[in-house]
């Protein structure tokens, strides 16, 4: 489009959008970014955790500068009950080593960095206002109304988070369904780096990750998450907002609750809390991924739903910092091109589908139908694990029943079909 007032603008400013804003202008394209928050990083809610591989390719010594809280060496599940918790825990080298390495972070300073890098590499933002809607020349977009202002773009990248109200006009994208949504709520709770590392038995400077199933959410489809910083712990739940219709007891009362529960309350004793926060999180995986090319406009990150939670793992920053690269690697193609229509901007989908991204996605596409039917991961199966080791441990000056008769019984109340018909189901989705 002829005089446009950007060849870019992007919209939001977390991980997709700042990178594809840093690749943009360092390729010496005009952009420009429109964050709604007062400052980048001030709507975001997240567990705090970055895998570092695709924000390596980005900045490739971001070690060095970017405000990490601690490289995470340790990784914890547990299956918990009002009373109990079995925990795996499990610590490697390998987590640590550079591609593979993960870093806990404070999404506030976090992002605050990627908006710099951005901005220093010529990038113009405007803050604290939102994009109401986008500007149309007959089916292609070409620009955002903001406030008063309107403003003109040859592309437009969206990248406002898994509340975009603008990728339905932009691409027709369907309104997710309640059960591909959850609401996540986080507590940060300060407390001193010894005491976060003679607490979860880190060494200096690093941490651990520690994901949670069972009464954390009082038997519903979710789970929680402990992420540890430099001088705070990032704990919080994110449960599915189709089963928490059904719930008694509402999510920030789960929190509290948890907060006393006995393999949480000795990890917090004595901590402040200086954060509480609240975000949607897209978990209906690949099925739940809209068009993310049209004429004019891409869209990234949380935006087009690229999260992947696996139960032992949830990943999204790294898919967000990928995306954004790739968005803007297919702008830049493009305009080169002179070519910023549908059919020109289709190198990004080809990136993201020949990226981990999509493949990923793809591949455990089944996964998120799996843990909303098969609710006994989030009642029966702790109970019945925490059972069994209850049995194994408690010494009551009675007789011992011999371990392989308490597992059978076990295994017999919750049902040898329904155990059959789970793991099978976790085999195909896994």
């Amino acid at each position: 489009m002829a005089n446009a007032d950007f060849e870019v603008i992007v919209i939001g400013s977390g991980c997709a959008g700042a990178v594809a804003a840093f690749e943009l202008a360092s390729a010496g394209k005009s952009v420009l970014v429109v964050e709604r928050g007062n400052h980048a990083g001030s709507k975001n809610m997240t567990g705090g955790r970055i895998y570092s591989h695709s924000l390596k390719k980005v900045f490739p010594n971001f070690e060095n500068e970017a405000p990490l809280e601690r490289k995470i060496t340790s990784e914890k599940i547990s299956l918990i009950t009002p009373e109990s918790s079995f925990s795996i825990d499990y610590k490697s080298d390998a987590l640590g080593k550079e591609g593979k390495d993960s870093y806990s972070v404070l999404r506030g300073s976090f992002d605050q960095w990627l908006a710099s890098k951005a901005e220093q590499a010529g990038a113009e933002y405007i803050f604290g206002i939102a994009v109401e809607e986008l500007l149309f020349e007959g089916d292609k977009v070409i620009g955002i109304k903001a406030g008063e202002d309107e403003i003109t773009a040859e592309i437009v990248i969206l990248a406002d988070g898994v509340n975009s109200l603008l990728t339905q006009s932009a691409v027709g994208e369907n309104t997710p369904s309640s059960h591909q949504m959850a609401v996540g709520i986080k507590q940060v709770i300060e407390l001193d780096s010894q005491t976060i590392e003679d607490r979860l038995l880190c060494t200096e400077g690093e941490g651990a990750a520690w994901l949670f199933v069972g009464d954390c959410t009082k038997g519903h489809v979710g789970g929680g998450f402990m992420y540890a910083n430099k001088e705070s712990i990032s704990l919080g739940l994110v449960a599915t907002i189709s089963d928490l219709t059904t719930a008694q007891t509402p999510l920030y009362q789960m929190l509290e609750d948890f907060k006393k529960h006995p393999a949480i309350a000795p990890l917090i004793r004595g901590g402040k809390v200086v954060e509480h926060s609240g975000h949607m999180v897209p978990e209906g995986g690949f099925a739940m991924v809209p068009e993310v090319v049209g004429n004019g406009v891409l869209i990234a990150g949380d935006a087009a739903k690229l999260v992947l939670n696996l139960g032992y793992m949830v990943r999204g920053m790294d898919f967000a910092v990928a995306s954004g690269q790739f968005a803007a690697q297919s702008a830049i193609a493009a305009l080169e091109k002179e070519d910023t229509s549908k059919a020109g901007l289709l190198s990004y989908q080809d990136k993201l589908e020949n990226s981990f991204v999509l493949q990923n996605l793809k591949e455990f596409s089944r996964f998120p139908h799996f843990m909303e039917s098969t609710t006994r991961i989030f009642k029966e199966y702790p109970e019945m694990v925490t059972n069994i080791m209850e049995g194994m441990f408690v010494v009551d000056g009675t007789t011992s029943v011999p371990v392989k008769k308490r597992v059978m019984k076990e295994l017999k109340q919750v049902g040898y079909g329904n155990l059959f018909k789970d793991a099978r189901g976790a085999m195909k989705a896994l």
